[in-house]
């Protein structure tokens, strides 16, 4: 009885040996593995098992295991990795992707703001994007165009009592600076007392911030249009994509029937070529580039609205 114990013992001291010096061995060929041979056998993990994005070249990594980094409340305020395309002119149509992008360069003339107007215009154009999406789309776009509408309003008011009757040389009493910056109209209205923290007012502040978490709706649709297609190789529809975006910046914000009803809007859709076209785009691979500029020019703009916003405790105006 002792001797077969003693045996057995030796048996598994010998087998954990050879499964040391094999996984030894092993280690030793994987750093030794030719980067060529690595490529291809991560392309083969990744088309079929979904091993995507390695840290090292002979180390795939699972997606599902690998947790990504949280994105920063104020996302650092980077150029795009290559120079924005040469975008065309749209005929045909009131949408003109290059015309949003300059008008959101704009807006950023400022370092740390974001010039009102052109913001504005900005929206203008995004208006046309929306509403070229069919007559359901109005769900959201006539509410867009009420804010937008309303904040010009405020800044054109501001605007005449700034320098309207008694001019500019009249030092009679003091004068209401006019709005040509958010940063300048949260200031103005937050030294006047029109902000309200705990109920709601059609302040400037406010009706910027119901615009803020809508440009980040769409932000966060054209991103998904700008992706690839998934391991099967299809393509997201305009509609999971628009249900996606909708359910992080607005849904939040929204009561039970507003989400119920914007479900009719995503099934309403047209498809994914629609969009395309609406970029002057032929193919997938034309779009991206274009989607990209504009995509990173939204993230600035959203981002310095954002900062602002927060540094004066106005992101969850009621």
């Amino acid at each position: 009885m002792v001797s077969l114990t003693r045996m057995t013992l030796l048996r598994l001291l010998l087998l954990a040996a050879m499964l040391a010096l094999l996984l030894f061995i092993s280690s030793l060929w994987l750093r030794e593995f030719p980067s060529s041979m690595s490529a291809m056998l991560d392309q083969l993990l990744s088309t079929q098992t979904g091993l995507t994005d390695c840290g090292d070249s002979w180390q795939p990594c699972l997606t599902f295991f690998r947790r990504k980094p949280e994105s920063p409340l104020f996302p650092v305020e980077a150029e795009p990795p290559e120079a924005p395309p040469l975008m065309e002119e749209c005929p045909g149509q009131s949408f003109q992707a290059r015309h949003l992008l300059a008008y959101l360069k704009s807006s950023m003339a400022n370092a740390d703001d974001v010039m009102l107007e052109p913001y504005l215009q900005s929206w203008d154009q995004l208006l046309n994007f929306m509403e070229s999406l069919g007559t359901m789309v109005s769900f959201f776009s006539d509410k867009v165009k009420e804010k937008v509408v309303l904040i010009r309003e405020l800044s054109l008011k501001r605007d005449l009592e700034a320098h309207g009757k008694r001019g500019p040389d009249d030092n009679s009493g003091p004068q209401r600076e006019a709005l040509r910056s958010i940063r300048s109209m949260v200031e103005a209205e937050l030294k006047e007392g029109v902000v309200d923290f705990s109920r709601r007012t059609e302040s400037g502040c406010r009706t910027l911030l119901r615009l803020h978490r809508s440009l980040l709706w769409l932000k966060l649709m054209l991103e998904g249009l700008a992706e690839g297609p998934d391991s099967d190789g299809q393509y997201r529809t305009p509609g999971e994509l628009s249900r996606a975006a909708y359910m992080v910046a607005l849904a939040p914000h929204h009561p039970w029937f507003l989400r119920q009803a914007a479900e009719f809007v995503f099934l309403a859709l047209p498809d994914r070529r629609f969009f395309l076209r609406l970029v002057c785009a032929r193919s997938q691979r034309e779009a991206t580039p274009l989607l990209l500029a504009v995509i990173h020019a939204l993230e600035l703009v959203h981002s310095r609205t954002q900062r602002i916003l927060a540094e004066h405790g106005m992101l969850e105006l009621p």
